[in-house]
């Protein structure tokens, strides 16, 4: 049972208080630049931050999971590129809709993508355990009640976080394609400079920043590009090497929780009750799709 509470675990949980806590950090930048800069600047940031320590990432490294090699580099080039794009597309559809919801429901509607991924496995071949269906019915009924309109109808910023769900869900996917194959602290840094690259034409073509307002943005930008990109995703990478997979995706997906809590005491946004009820279903379909199966059950206590 101490397992549960082990180092990984631990550095687990730290890492989505980090991402339930950059909700709050984009919302507060919307009050400053548009979306599109917003996501420019962030993972420019985060890029620029892990180039500086990648040298130590790779000594604490196993060297067997460093491979420059011309092929290595080529998939690297392939895989930074394909994982920056739909990055970029998700993280600026979420953005946008950051402008008119609140942190607490953009937190869990974000979080639906741990279904939508094994539903688009489906058309890799892979079979949905009925745990995952459990899952999706349970999570429509939260989805109902969270932002569903008295007119049955969803509001425009919750079909762009469902559409950033679908799209995180595809960089998931992609990212465990590729994870395997090259160096996965260059594939983080690679994505994060596509990323901002792509999503800074949007912004000098559509929002027209100016410096200062950048640089009024500096403390939810450092943030983001830092602490939620550089710091969390390292966390990330080196506790999943100690963490079962099922237990580190439930951890993981505490992320929604922390949303809501720092929405609440951060910028005092509330929700209301038939909402709270919407969140709570969302968050127990979740743990339900990652609950671990008997046999990673008797792994885990063993």
């Amino acid at each position: 049972m101490h397992k549960y509470f082990s180092r990984s675990n631990t550095l687990l949980i730290i890492a989505s208080l980090i991402w339930g806590c950059a909700f709050v950090a984009q919302n507060v930048g919307m009050n400053y630049i548009g979306p599109w800069t917003f996501c420019s600047a962030r993972f420019l940031i985060a890029g620029i931050s892990l180039i500086l320590i990648m040298p130590l990432l790779e000594k604490i490294q196993p060297k067997s999971h460093i491979n420059n090699s011309a092929q290595a580099n080529k998939e690297l080039v392939i895989s930074s590129l394909i994982c920056g794009v739909a990055l970029a597309i998700g993280s600026g559809i979420q953005q946008m809709a950051m402008v008119t919801v609140p942190v607490a429901k953009a937190g869990f509607l974000t979080t639906l993508y741990v279904l939508l991924v094994p539903v688009l496995s489906l058309f890799l071949g892979h079979r949905i355990k009925a745990k995952i269906w459990v899952g999706i019915v349970i999570a429509l009924v939260g989805l109902y009640l969270l932002s569903m309109a008295a007119s049955l109808t969803l509001g425009v910023g919750e079909v762009l976080l469902i559409g950033c769900a679908l799209i995180f869900a595809i960089h998931i996917i992609v990212i465990g394609h590729y994870s395997v194959r090259v160096n996965p602290v260059k594939l983080s840094c690679g994505q994060f400079l596509v990323a901002g690259v792509i999503t800074f034409f949007p912004a000098i073509l559509i929002e027209k920043p100016v410096i200062s307002s950048v640089l009024a943005a500096y403390i939810p930008l450092l943030y983001t590009g830092i602490f939620s990109s550089s710091v969390a995703y390292t966390l990330q990478i080196f506790a999943q090497k100690g963490a079962s997979p099922t237990i580190a995706g439930m951890l993981l997906s505490l992320e929604s929780v922390f949303a809501a809590i720092a929405g609440y005491l951060i910028l005092h946004q509330t929700l209301t009750v038939r909402e709270l009820i919407g969140c709570v279903l969302i968050f127990v379909a979740i743990v339900i799709a990652q609950f671990p199966d008997r046999r990673d059950m008797v792994n885990v206590t063993q």
